[in-house]
């Protein structure tokens, strides 16, 4: 079955570069082109409400990232639910964030920072972006599992205003993404404690993860594709194998991991169940730490 040009809808400008590079593989190995369509607004909702009410004849696909998972809890009221909604088509990368604290904390590894974040509770100021985003919830999710008392401060939009206060010590600890860290890190202005994802990233191989200290935290940064529901069938099957097939060949790999990502891939079903499972693991943070939208 021939299909005109398709469109990416996506979440937010940082993730223009992934989608660019999936529809670019799949342009190649499908024979047809896709575009990217910036849809920013109402905490992403705006792109997935659009991709939702798009009629399922497979010109309309949207880039869905770990914050789908969170908005299904983060907001009251939704115009659609997410699950019911989109058909996920199969995941694409994993992206970690990092943790990482200003040079004058006194501590080199992460049992020594809970252990000093015990001994000064509340002292401690942790950085984040958004409400409710991967790196506040990152951050909520640690210290929820090691018990420790940090001081959320928000800077909305994050980006520079963030990265300037925690270079210069007016904040001590932030979980943000690699790609926007990895630069400070490597410049010795930020010292790294270790990758949220479950295992170790090869950029940075020397620094452990979070979870081989608190068994079980994980707080990747996430995205794959989705469809409209009752996208016909093969159409559907179509995207799944040649996203399976592009994340297979070792140039989309070798790109993917100049992005700091981790090509993914795997079954409809797996993604599926994997979108369940994040959802769920993110409503008890949300809930348990009273988050509320910007």
């Amino acid at each position: 079955m021939k299909l005109p040009r398709r469109k990416f809808l996506h979440l937010v400008a940082g993730a223009a570069a992934l989608p660019r590079l999936v529809g670019q593989a799949l342009s190649t190995r499908l024979g047809q082109q896709f575009i990217v369509e910036n849809r920013p607004g109402a905490g992403t909702n705006i792109a997935t409400e659009a991709v939702v009410r798009a009629p399922p004849d497979g010109y309309t696909l949207l880039w869905v990232t770990a914050v789908n998972a969170i908005n299904a809890t983060l907001y009251d009221k939704l115009n659609f639910n997410f699950i019911r909604d989109i058909e996920p088509v199969t995941a694409v990368v994993r992206l970690p964030n990092i943790m990482v604290v200003h040079p004058s904390v006194p501590a080199k590894s992460v049992p020594e920072f809970m252990a000093y974040a015990k001994a000064h509770p509340g002292r401690i100021n942790m950085a984040y972006s958004t409400s409710g985003g991967t790196d506040h919830l990152a951050g909520e999710l640690f210290k929820i599992m090691s018990g420790v008392d940090m001081v959320g401060v928000p800077y909305r939009g994050g980006g520079a205003a963030l990265f300037t206060d925690l270079i210069a010590g007016q904040v001590q600890v932030s979980f943000p993404a690699m790609a926007g860290s990895i630069g400070y890190i490597r410049g010795d202005k930020l010292r790294p404690l270790a990758v949220t994802t479950a295992s170790r990233w090869e950029g940075l191989p020397e620094v452990p993860s979070v979870s081989e200290f608190l068994p079980g935290y994980d707080a990747s940064s996430w995205h794959g594709v989705g469809l409209p529901k009752t996208t016909p069938a093969e159409i559907f099957d179509k995207l799944n194998h040649g996203i399976n097939a592009a994340l297979a060949d070792p140039t989309t790999k070798a790109r993917l991991a100049e992005l700091g990502g981790i090509a993914f891939g795997g079954s409809a079903a797996d993604f599926t169940k994997f979108i369940a499972d994040e959802t769920e693991k993110w409503a008890k943070v949300i809930r348990a730490a009273n988050i509320k939208p910007e």
